[in-house]
């Protein structure tokens, strides 16, 4: 019975060792940009640290194919290097592995995060975070392509007998016209005034969008587990909104692309920061999938609602009437 008692302390002295040991490993990745043009390179750092206290600690680092994903093609991959980072610590152990990454797609890529098993443990391996690429598109030059001729054009004398054909022909069409226009006048004075249609004034773009986001408020899609939907409502809005005051096809163009043009406008910075944190956020959601707390899905409205206020141009017509401010009921 002592017997049995001993080997059950030590496995749970041997289980209790590894638990502790396998809380002090951890892993990380890095990219040195998360920005590339087609076919330019990105360096991913790997890391692992881990306690040198147990000499026979096991870790499979992940297998490196081809590619990361299906856009992102794998360039090079360094050997696993190990170090001490730090010296006054000689039990932390670091290693570390280089990987060169490239993409002909352009896009926002997302990489899921490395695995590394520990002891043969599958089912509770050490992750690192997931990352993201974007990957633009290099615009081409076509002032270069251009058609050009070889020798240039020689001039002949001017002769008036040349144009003498062409002054006839002009002549005679321009006096058929002349007679149309009369014909055309006569019938028409001769025809009731047709009744004048008042067109309705158009309304202005921020109370339109100042009322879309209103609705996206009420209707709580998020809350429901809609954030994608949600982010796309209100970025959707600020660029129908965007396009509707500075005439700028927003709903075509990308995050950078819409912050590069707005840096020509007068708009404060203020502003300009709120615009970027919600058009950068919603990339994130539709595109690497990241699950937003709820103060930065609040904040994410709050703010879209101060940009238009924040730049919207007084535009008093009949039709505005019927569109409140969402913020002053």
């Amino acid at each position: 019975m002592k017997t049995l008692i001993k080997i059950v302390i030590l496995l749970f002295a041997f289980g209790l060792q590894k638990t502790v040991v396998a809380q002090k490993i951890q892993a990380f990745a890095l990219i040195d940009t998360s920005k590339i043009k087609i076919g330019e390179q990105a360096k991913i750092d790997l890391f692992i640290n881990y306690s040198g206290a147990n000499k026979k600690l096991n870790i499979q680092w992940p297998t490196i194919g081809d590619t990361l994903t299906k856009e992102i093609e794998v360039v090079n991959v360094s050997p696993i290097d190990t170090t001490i980072p730090d010296k006054n610590d000689p039990n932390n152990i670091q290693q570390h592995q280089t990987i060169y990454v490239t993409s002909f797609d352009s896009g926002y890529w997302a990489m899921p995060p490395f695995q590394f098993i520990v002891d043969g443990d599958t089912a509770h391996p050490v992750l690192t975070q997931a990352l993201l690429l974007e990957v633009q598109t290099i615009p081409v030059d076509t002032a270069e392509a251009s058609i050009k001729d070889i020798k240039a054009v020689y001039d002949e004398p001017f002769s008036w007998k040349e144009y003498l054909p062409y002054i006839y022909w002009g002549s005679a069409i321009l006096a058929v016209l002349v007679l149309i226009y009369f014909i055309i006048y006569k019938i028409a004075r001769n025809k009731k005034p047709k009744p004048v249609v008042i067109q309705k004034p158009k309304i202005a773009p921020h109370i339109i969008a100042l009322h879309d986001l209103e609705n996206i408020r009420n209707s709580k899609i998020w809350q429901e587990g809609k954030t994608k939907e949600y982010y796309t409502a209100i970025t959707d809005t600020l660029r129908v909104y965007i396009e509707g005051r500075y005439n700028i096809a927003a709903m075509e163009l990308t995050t950078d692309e819409i912050m590069t043009i707005m840096r020509s406008q007068v708009i404060d910075n203020l502003s300009k920061d709120k615009l970027r944190q919600v058009l950068s956020l919603a990339d994130y959601v539709k595109f690497a999938k990241a699950q937003p707390i709820d103060v930065e899905n609040e904040l994410t409205l709050s703010n879209a609602f101060d940009f238009v206020k924040g730049t919207l141009r007084e535009e008093i017509t009949v039709e505005n009437s019927q569109f409140n401010n969402p913020e002053q009921k």
